[in-house]
């Protein structure tokens, strides 16, 4: 599925969208440069789950882990070397867990996570748009 958003707050509310259809063992790898939106997405997935602290980016806590309807565990492996450092996090009770999980720069662990990650691609556009791709969605139409 492709989507374009024009604003920071279409952004949002295409992730409460996906949010509000995703399911406790979720993981959704999020790939895209610098400033794409990946957190910004990570907001409105958030407020669909019921979050009510403020997402920021976990770029260097690495993983940030908010209460809602269910846990979301917000990581963030642009500053780990590769697929060990992150299984070395002991991020599989997370990823296996009864929780969602929203990976940025997750082209760096992509062999680490289960089959059925969905995969959520942000592309800036020179207009300030975001073309967004979602692959190995399983939840029907958005």
């Amino acid at each position: 599925m492709i989507f374009h958003t024009n604003s920071a707050e279409e952004t949002v509310e295409l992730g409460r969208k996906i949010g509000e259809k995703l399911q406790k063992g979720d993981v959704i790898a999020m790939q895209g440069t610098l400033a794409a939106g990946k957190t910004t997405i990570t907001k409105g997935i958030a407020a669909a789950l019921g979050v009510k602290d403020v997402i920021t980016s976990p770029t260097f806590c690495l993983i940030s882990e908010y209460s809602g309807k269910m846990p979301l565990y917000h990581m963030d492996v642009y500053r780990l070397d590769g697929a060990e450092d992150f299984v070395n996090l002991g991020t599989d009770d997370m990823i296996y867990g009864d929780g969602v999980s929203v990976i940025e720069w997750s082209e760096k662990i992509m062999s680490e996570l289960p089959k059925k990650t969905i995969k959520l691609v942000i592309t800036p556009k020179e207009d300030g748009s975001r073309e967004i791709t979602l692959d190995n969605w399983p939840y029907g139409e958005i």
